[in-house]
């Protein structure tokens, strides 16, 4: 046999054709360039991110939702190595690349990683591409192809427009559990995000983040079916949640429990981290779920369903009041009372998403059927605005005993107490057409959608059980 006198073009030429098959290859091949001092670490999960990259980059897929644990190379998969592949080995220098995430130094970061990446001799050598002078910074740099890449901050996502858009992180993890701070996220996909492509019909994209609350980015997205591919990648399989794409990619794990990425996370680390990280943070941040399959705050597999109720000693109708109509947040009153048993029971459940003037003709409604012996609670929300609220709905219902409290504090510290006696198996609930609606929100807090019933439910019970006599006297 005769050796092969391949020369140095030879095998750039090598290197260039195997990079232009596949991005998951340009990854082992560049990886030294960004990263020498530690060795690649390869997971089958790499290459599914990477075909669902290739996807948009042929135009199939124009909006992809991915969720994968930290730790898993999303960062530098989505927002460093595939728009330089793009640039290089699919000769795609004209593209357009906005990286933007919650911070603005995670974007500058990965755009940083990126310029050093390209401006490497490794990579000149096999794709020689230039930047133009007079616009070569750390958050912005041009190509003389005229292509170009941006870091920024989400919200000051202005005035340049991307073929690619791709969205690292849209919540830290303390701004997640942040009503305000979500709705900023959630009015960037709805408002922001959209405005920001070249082309309406065929730009791109791309969202990548760890699941934090169930009304974070991803679950928008997913409940009002915005039309994004999800690839959904829990680091622990759970069967019953086996992605499935349209590219015609399946998760490969079969057992329950199978780790996504055993080569750097073996089971000895997860289960280390398990036990720092708390159920909460594992459910969203690990396994791509908002709240644990058998809940976290809150042990609701202890509510006691029951069909009916012994006498009450006391009753209380307390009340979390919103003013949305039709959508939104809901107002929800909940009447619980102590039982001659000494056990909390869950009597009643009224909730809607009503107008101003329609929740007050339902409170007052609902009072009437109460009767007299029930003592009435309104959170009053802060503010000026919140005082005259509560005001109103006082006067409305003129004739009743009522009061109105200012709510302080964290949802979820007012509602421990409630929780402690959850866990304890002493809150009973009456089987009625709310009652699975009400069990629902308990496996989802602090991190669900929605907290009305619990807010009304932990308000009562503080009321009963922390008043005492004073209940009666209203000292």
């Amino acid at each position: 046999m005769h050796a092969l006198n391949l020369t140095n073009e030879d095998f750039l030429a090598i290197d260039r054709e195997l990079a232009s098959r596949s991005l998951a290859e340009f990854v082992r091949m560049a990886w030294p360039v960004l990263e020498p001092g530690q060795p690649y670490v390869h997971g089958w999960h790499v290459e599914a991110v990477c075909e669902h990259l290739e996807a948009v980059t042929a135009g199939d897929l124009t909006r992809l939702l991915i969720n994968i644990p930290p730790g898993t190379m999303k960062s530098t998969l989505v927002s460093v190595f595939w728009p330089a592949w793009e640039w290089g080995p699919m000769k795609m220098p004209h593209m357009r690349f906005i990286g933007a995430s919650h911070e603005q130094g995670l974007a500058t970061r990965d755009t940083l990683k990126m310029r050093r990446l390209i401006m490497s001799d490794w990579y000149q050598e096999r794709w020689p591409i230039s930047l133009t002078g007079d616009q070569n910074q750390k958050t912005y740099y041009e190509n003389v192809h005229t292509g170009f890449r941006q870091a920024c901050a989400v919200a000051s996502m202005t005035g340049r427009r991307g073929d690619r858009v791709a969205w690292d992180d849209p919540h830290s993890v303390e701004a997640a559990l942040s009503d305000v701070e979500r709705a900023t996220a959630i009015r960037v996909l709805q408002e922001t995000l959209p405005t920001r492509l070249n082309n309406p019909d065929s730009s791109a994209i791309v969202i990548v983040m760890q699941r934090l609350h169930e009304a974070d980015v991803s679950g928008v997205i997913l409940d009002e079916d915005y039309g994004y591919e999800h690839l959904c990648l829990p680091m622990e399989f759970e069967p019953e949640r086996r992605c499935t794409t349209s590219i015609g990619f399946t998760d490969p794990r079969k057992e329950e429990g199978e780790l996504l990425f055993p080569e750097r996370f073996p089971r000895s680390v997860v289960e280390r981290d398990k036990k720092i990280m708390g159920p909460l943070a594992v459910s969203g941040q690990f396994q791509q779920r908002p709240a644990p399959r058998g809940g976290a705050f809150f042990e609701w597999e202890k509510l006691d369903v029951v069909e009916a109720a012994p006498k009450m000693r006391k009753l209380v109708r307390y009340w979390d009041k919103a003013g949305t109509d039709g959508g939104g947040a809901w107002t929800a009153g909940v009447l619980m009372g102590v039982g001659l048993d000494g056990c909390w029971y869950v009597l009643d459940v009224v909730r809607g998403q009503w107008s101003a003037a329609k929740r007050e003709a339902v409170i007052k409604s609902t009072a009437r059927t109460d009767g007299v012996r029930v003592k009435v609670w309104i959170e009053q929300e802060p503010g000026s605005g919140g005082k005259e609220s509560a005001e109103s709905t006082i006067k409305n219902l003129a004739g009743f005993t009522v009061k109105a409290e200012r709510a302080t504090g964290d949802k979820a510290v007012r509602a421990e107490p409630y929780s402690v006696q959850v866990a304890a198996g002493n809150i009973k609930v009456l089987n009625k057409h709310w009652t699975k609606t009400f069990i629902d929100e308990h496996k989802t807090f602090p991190v669900g959608k929605y907290k009305d019933q619990i807010d009304a439910s932990s308000g009562a019970f503080n009321k009963l059980a922390g008043a005492g006599a004073a209940l009666d006297s209203w000292v």
